[in-house]
């Protein structure tokens, strides 16, 4: 991972620890309904240990009121998917890990990005967000973006408003439509300096969806598990679409097995009107 890209935050204690504990509410309020459920004290969510121990394995140091953002966020989802299927990893250690850390190892990137730019500003897509991921624990790390969470089903993206708000994040901003619809709709192609998608389809067919939306100048990111394969087979469809595979790093999750590929997709020029295909097209007909 980059080094040297973050300024240096004093680290966590344990009387750090123990007042962000202290600090997480016994009560969210969420529900299929919304109404209120309170969570029993046994089950309050605890997720600051391991994040404070691997954020800064992977260059991304966390403050305190961070930390405490991702212990509200995860409180919140954990709620919400016992009414709805947001995600199959729902205990502290799986989200913390999984959700958390796999999002921030994106954050290097965005401040190399931002380090390239005389933007005071850049927007950040995430297609295929569902449960919020990528798009909030980067929000969560880099305050300064302005991000788009992308989704083509309402019910997550209003899950995420909820979170948006209890967070009192500033322009974060939820989009209700499929890749390819925004990819043809003018408020939205080419209209971003980065665009992200995490492992939602094979490396050509998520270059459909996100290059479209990708100003020229600007970067795919690709989080992918394991890419050598996709990378040869959507050379065609990256090429056609406008983009130039800039750099690939492949790495594994601090403190356990689990291999991760970042791919960087950088648009050289702007994508052909014909793209993106119709909805659905891509990911029965791929580029190759």
């Amino acid at each position: 991972m980059a080094d040297g890209l973050f300024p240096k935050r004093k680290p966590l204690t344990k009387e750090d620890i123990k007042r962000l504990r202290e600090r997480l509410p016994k009560k969210v309020e969420i529900s299929a309904e919304g109404t209120t459920v309170t969570q029993k004290d046994e089950e309050v969510t605890d997720v600051a240990p391991i994040l404070e121990s691997h954020s800064e394995e992977i260059s991304v140091p966390l403050s305190a009121e961070e930390i405490h953002a991702f212990q509200i966020y995860a409180s919140m989802l954990k709620e919400k998917n016992k009414v709805m299927n947001l995600t199959a990893v729902d205990d502290d250690k799986g989200i913390a890990m999984k959700h958390f850390i796999d999002s921030l190892t994106l954050c290097p990137y965005i401040r190399e990005e931002e380090a390239k730019s005389n933007k005071d500003k850049l927007t950040f897509a995430d297609v295929g967000t569902g449960a919020g991921f990528p798009g909030l624990p980067v929000k969560i790390s880099c305050p300064e973006l302005s991000v788009t969470l992308m989704d083509s089903l309402d019910k997550r993206l209003k899950f995420l408003d909820e979170v948006i708000t209890a967070l009192g994040l500033e322009d974060c901003t939820t989009v209700h439509s499929r890749a390819e619809d925004a990819g043809r709709n003018k408020k939205y192609r080419e209209k971003y300096d980065i665009v992200t998608a995490r492992a939602v389809a094979r490396l050509s067919v998520l270059a459909e969806y996100c290059l479209p939306l990708v100003k020229v100048g600007g970067v795919f990111l690709a989080m992918k598990a394991h890419s050598e394969e996709e990378e040869t087979e959507a050379g065609k469809a990256i090429a056609l679409l406008g983009g130039t595979i800039e750099k690939t790093d492949t790495f594994k999750l601090p403190g356990t097995d689990m291999e991760r590929t970042i791919i960087v997709v950088r648009k050289i020029r702007p994508t052909p009107a014909r793209f993106p295909r119709k909805a659905g097209t891509p990911s029965k007909t791929p580029i190759v």
